[in-house]
């Protein structure tokens, strides 16, 4: 069975042009794009000593079988996609938003929870080796592509981990329904980890007591909880909104 696996759309292949090059065999660009990300892509590609190859936009459709690939994809070398957070955090170029994983045994929560890290740009998804269900070919399929467009690092130790994310400025929050504060009630600015547990159980105790802080998503109906994924949504679309740059009257 071939390693090779085809990735498309400028995140994806820009991505894992910073944080593993070695990893892309070629990248296809469509020969027509002349704008700025082509060219800061071109640039990039040159400096890494990857092979580009220009081509036409049909050929690109057909390659990503009519999904959405914004003129570029690339084929990259699926058993050398490991990276470290390190790798991701050493890369970056503006404050790091990460989504924590605790005890996500269910593949297709996974998936799921992948296509929300990518459709709000996080930088990486973190969860434990151990009480996870990890990259297997059900969370490919859910994720649509998210599994190759977003890091995901699995962690021996993820209490140590967290506390090595705060050594590294970022701010730590949870998920907790009996958290005393509120997501709409809270500033998210600087860089963030999101630390969602599974679906009832919540996070491990040792997890839950590393966080830096632990919020609540108001909710009004008479549910108890959501599934993980609808959670991680609502965090990562409220950072993001809060992010956002303020335009000035």
């Amino acid at each position: 069975m071939s390693n090779i696996r085809l990735i498309f759309g400028f995140h994806a292949v820009t991505s894992r042009l910073r944080q593993n090059p070695d990893s892309i065999k070629e990248i296809f660009l469509d020969s027509t794009r002349r704008d700025q990300r082509a060219r800061d892509l071109t640039k990039m590609v040159e400096t890494q000593n990857v092979r580009l190859i220009l081509c036409d936009s049909a050929r690109l459709a057909s390659m990503a079988g009519g999904a959405r690939h914004q003129g570029v994809a690339a084929n990259i070398d699926a058993t050398r996609s490991h990276v470290d957070i390190e790798d991701v955090l050493d890369t970056l170029t503006e404050p790091a938003l990460l989504l924590v994983l605790d005890g996500i045994q269910d593949p297709h929560n996974l998936g799921a929870c992948l296509r929300v890290a990518d459709a709000f740009g996080v930088h990486a998804v973190i969860a434990p080796k151990d009480r996870a269900v990890g990259l297997n070919a059900t969370v490919h399929k859910v994720a649509s592509g998210a599994a190759d467009t977003v890091p995901y690092i699995a962690v021996t130790n993820l209490a140590r981990t967290l506390r090595e994310l705060k050594q590294r400025g970022l701010w730590i929050i949870g998920t907790a329904a009996d958290a005393d504060s509120s997501l709409d009630s809270i500033k998210l600015d600087g860089p963030i980890a999101w630390v969602l547990g599974a679906e009832g159980e919540g996070m491990r105790r040792l997890t839950r007591e590393t966080c830096d802080q632990l919020v609540a998503i108001p909710m009004l109906g008479s549910i108890e909880s959501l599934n993980v994924s609808v959670s991680a949504g609502i965090c990562l679309f409220e950072t993001r909104r809060q992010m956002r740059p303020k335009v000035s009257e």
